[in-house]
C-alpha cells in the first residue's frame, strides 16, 4: 500500500481580495492495485451500539455510528487514567521508579485486580503496567491517590485533561471505570483520546501492546504469581494491532479500543456495547479492514518546515518564513490522491512586529475542487520591529507598491 510523499510546487506569488495566494501543485500517482479508483464500498455493518474509526496520522474519520452518544466507558476509562499519569511523568512531578504505598481502599477495589497488598510498596512503572495490561481496578486507585491524594482529586485531573484534549461529551467520576453515576464518554473521544496516547508518549505506548503481566507472590508458597494476560485479543490476530485496551460492565456491554498498523499507516478503531469478547473484537477487525483496504493517506506538508517565504514590512528583515505547526496529512479512498490540491493563503500587508507561532494565514485542502481540511499557516520566527528609517523606507515603497498595483 502506497503513501506517497508528494511534492509541492509553488508558482509566483500572486495578488489576491485581501490576501496572497500560492497554488500547490501534488503530484501524487494513484495506488497500483486499487480497484476501481475513487470507488469504494459502505462501512461494513457493526454489531455494537456505536463505534468509530480513525486514521492516526491525519484524523479524518473514516467510518462511524453514533460515534457522539454518551455511554459509559468501563475500562476504557483506565486509558485516561494511564494518560494523565503519563503526563505527570512527563512534566517531572513524579517518576517512574517511585514508590506507591497501597492503601487499604485501592487493596478492596473488586474486579479485574493486579492484586496489590494493602501496605505494601510499589513503582510507579509496575502500577502502570498494572493499569494497562491487567486492566487493575486496584492499581488504578494506588496511581490515583499517589498523583493527587484522592482519587475524587484525580477526577478532577482526569477532566481537566479531556477538556484540554478536544474531549467535549466525556465526564470522569474514577479512575477504574468503576461504574457511577456522570460518568461517560463517547466513541470519538475516546478515539482521540487514543490519538493523543499514540503520539504524545510513544515510550508508554509501548506497554499497551505487552501479552500478559507477572506481579506478586503467593502469600503461601511464597511462589510468583502466573503472568496474567492482557484481554486484548487481537493483539493475537496478526493483523498488526498493537494496543490499546478493553472493557466491560453490564450497562456498558463488551468494549473495545485498538490501534493497528499497516505498510505506515496506523488506525484507531473503537466499538462501544457489544455483545461479548469475541463479538467485540470482531467487530473491531472488519473496521481496522475496511480502513486499511480501501483509503491510503496524502502526506501534503511537514510541520514546523517552511511552506512559502513573503514580505514582511516595516521589520528588521524584509522576508519571513510560515509553515504548519503539525504534520498535514488527508485520508482518502484509494486511487483518488492524485485528485488532492492545496493552496497557501497568505494575509496582505504583514506588519512587523511578528512573534513566531502568529496566524499570518491559512492552508486549504482540496480533492476534486472541494475543501476537505484547513489549517492555520504560522510563522515560524520572529520578526522585529525595524529602525526609524528602515520604517520610513518601507512605508514608501508599500505607497508606491500599491499605487501601481
Amino acid at each position: 500500500m502506497m503513501n506517497p510523499l508528494l511534492r509541492m510546487i509553488f508558482p509566483s506569488l500572486r495578488k489576491g481580495k485581501g490576501a496572497l495566494w500560492a497554488l500547490v501543485v501534488l503530484l501524487a500517482p494513484c495506488t497500483a492495485g486499487a480497484a476501481t479508483a475513487g470507488i469504494i464500498p459502505s462501512p461494513p455493518r457493526i454489531a455494537a451500539k456505536s463505534y468509530i474509526l480513525m486514521d492516526a496520522a491525519s484524523g479524518d474519520v473514516l467510518a462511524e455510528q453514533n460515534a457522539d452518544e454518551k455511554v459509559p466507558p468501563a475500562s476504557l476509562t483506565k486509558m485516561m487514567t494511564a494518560y494523565v499519569v503519563e503526563s505527570e511523568l512527563a512534566a517531572g512531578n513524579i517518576g517512574r521508579d517511585e514508590q506507591v504505598t497501597v492503601s487499604e481502599r485501592a487493596w478492596r477495589m473488586r474486579g479485574s485486580l493486579m492484586f496489590i497488598e494493602v501496605g505494601e510498596q510499589v513503582s510507579v512503572d509496575n502500577l502502570l503496567k498494572g493499569v494497562i495490561i491487567v486492566s487493575g481496578n486496584d492499581a488504578s486507585v494506588a496511581l490515583a491517590e499517589h498523583v493527587a491524594g484522592s482519587e475524587r482529586a484525580f477526577s478532577d485531573l482526569m477532566n481537566a485533561t479531556a477538556n484540554k484534549l478536544g474531549m467535549a461529551s466525556s465526564h470522569f467520576q474514577n479512575a477504574s471505570g468503576w461504574p457511577a453515576a456522570d460518568h461517560y464518554t463517547t466513541a470519538r473521544d475516546l478515539a482521540i483520546l487514543s490519538r493523543h496516547i499514540i503520539q504524545d508518549y510513544p515510550e508508554y505506548y509501548a506497554s499497551y501492546a505487552e501479552k500478559e503481566f507477572q506481579y506478586g507472590v503467593n502469600k503461601r508458597t511464597g511462589e510468583p504469581l502466573a503472568p496474567q494476560p492482557n484481554r486484548n485479543s487481537l493483539l493475537w490476530s496478526g493483523i498488526g494491532v498493537d494496543g490499546l485496551k478493553t472493557g466491560h460492565t453490564s450497562a456498558a456491554g463488551y468494549c473495545l479500543a485498538a490501534s493497528a498498523t499497516q505498510d505506515d499507516r496506523r488506525l484507531i478503531a473503537v466499538v462501544m456495547g457489544a455483545a461479548n469478547e469475541r463479538a467485540r473484537a470482531r467487530e473491531t477487525q472488519k473496521l481496522l479492514t475496511y480502513g486499511f483496504r480501501f483509503f491510503e493517506n496524502v502526506a501534503i506538508k511537514s510541520g514546523g518546515i517552511s511552506l512559502t517565504s513573503f514580505r514582511v514590512w516595516q521589520g528588521d528583515r524584509n522576508t519571513l518564513s510560515g509553515g504548519l505547526e503539525e504534520d498535514l496529512v488527508v485520508t482518502v479512498p484509494r486511487g483518488t490522491s492524485g485528485q488532492v490540491e492545496a493552496s497557501v493563503r497568505v494575509d496582505s500587508d504583514i506588519r512587523a512586529p511578528v512573534e513566531a507561532g502568529q496566524v499570518i494565514g491559512s492552508v486549504v485542502v482540496r480533492q476534486d475542487g472541494e475543501i476537505v481540511k484547513q489549517r492555520d499557516l504560522l510563522a515560524l520566527e520572529t520578526v522585529k520591529t525595524g529602525s526609524f528609517l528602515k520604517r520610513m523606507w518601507d512605508s514608501i515603497l508599500y505607497f508606491f507598491s500599491h499605487l501601481l498595483g
